[in-house]
């Protein structure tokens, strides 16, 4: 009961945020920048908490669902475990500067074109009939990301 009361809450992946957003050739990250990971704005089907109960057959089951840590992959065989994440802004970062993340961030070595994912790992808890457990869950969304590099060339003048 506690697997189908799960599948019903109909919860989801969590929204990349990054900076530099790195969808297009305009847009793109660079080798050595420190780029920003977070959950983009999560919504309760995204993060949680998610209660709901269910009954059937004289049982009543209660389910607590709550993100509890995000991984991400970030393509180059690099993979950070974090929360929620902390949104880049211009004031965080003194004006756009590169600027560390405080919370989740990753520096990329070589230019290329990752496959980003962030799997969200739930706390699925359950209990019904005088009994408990817990439900792995996990979730995962995937987006393409562009990191390329800047080159000087000396002339010589």
């Amino acid at each position: 009961m506690a697997l189908r009361l799960l599948a019903r809450l109909d919860l989801e992946a969590v929204e990349l945020g990054m900076f530099p957003r790195g969808d297009n050739d305009v847009r793109l990250s660079f080798v050595g920048w420190q780029n920003w990971m977070w959950a983009e704005s999560p919504s309760e089907k995204q993060w949680g908490p998610v209660t709901a109960s269910d009954s059937g057959f004289g049982v009543t089951v209660t389910l607590r669902a709550e993100v509890d840590r995000v991984e991400w992959d970030m393509g180059d065989g690099t993979v950070l475990t974090c929360g929620k994440g902390t949104p880049w802004s211009a004031t965080r970062t003194q004006g756009g500067r590169n600027v560390a993340s405080p919370d989740c961030g990753h520096v990329y070595e070589a230019m290329g074109t990752y496959t980003v994912t962030a799997t969200s790992h739930w706390d699925v808890e359950w209990s019904g009939a005088g009994r408990s457990g817990t439900l792995p869950f996990t979730l995962s969304r995937s987006s393409e990301y562009l990191v390329g590099e800047y080159q000087a060339v000396n002339t010589g003048r």
